[in-house]
């Protein structure tokens, strides 16, 4: 029996054994693909946000992986998450971006909701899908750490983290719940104080996989 096929779109390499192992674990009998467009974050980066150009890529890669043949997309960078929802409408199989799963358990946690980037481009997105989700009065408190995109482009993960990190424990007093607006954040959790994580810190890789093992 042919095996179903997740494909998934990043933009960074770094993500692919990321989210290859997480497939391994949640989703063995499904064939997981990896396109890479490194471009994409790099041009969001430089213009400030996403434009319209970059967003026209962002579907070309959804079509192109429909016309490829597979039975659902996952888009694993939080920075083109508009573009990934126009695609969407575009194709005929599933297509999510990392954050919604996450965005929805969020809202199950509280009305207070902190949300922690390293850049700007993540940060209002993410923001942005959490208010169009909610179906209930909610505040978010967005925090961006300065510095941490730098110091990993850089090769510093040390510091990387050690900025991220600082970021989430100056939140949790303020809010229900934390979100980790990129996956790449998500290994910071486990370096995190455990007396004082006092509120879910959430992050979005584990979530989106889980989310496509109930639905593939």
């Amino acid at each position: 029996m042919k095996k179903k096929r997740l494909t998934l779109i990043h933009t960074s390499g770094l993500m692919i054994p990321v989210f290859g192992e997480l497939c391994a674990e949640l989703l063995p009998n499904i064939e997981a693909v990896h396109m890479v467009d490194e471009s994409l974050l790099k041009d969001i980066i430089r213009d400030g946000c996403l434009l319209k150009p970059t967003a026209r890529r962002v579907v070309g890669h959804i079509l192109s992986a429909e016309q490829a043949g597979t039975d659902a997309i996952l888009v694993t960078c939080s920075s083109i998450g508009k573009a990934t929802e126009l695609g969407r409408e575009l194709v005929n199989l599933p297509v999510l971006r990392i954050d919604e799963p996450m965005a929805s358990e969020a809202l199950k946690a509280g009305s207070r909701i902190g949300v922690v980037a390293t850049l700007p481009s993540t940060l209002n997105p993410t923001v942005d899908l959490i208010k169009r989700k909610a179906t209930q009065d909610i505040n978010v408190t967005a925090k961006l750490c300065e510095g941490a995109f730098e110091a990993v482009i850089a090769g510093d993960a040390a510091t990387h983290d050690r900025i991220v990190s600082e970021g989430i424990l100056d939140l949790i007093a303020q809010v229900d719940v934390i979100v980790l607006a990129q996956a790449s954040m998500a290994r910071v959790i486990n370096t995190l104080p455990a007396d004082k994580v006092t509120v879910p810190v959430l992050s979005s890789p584990r979530l989106a996989i889980e989310h496509l093992a109930q639905s593939l």
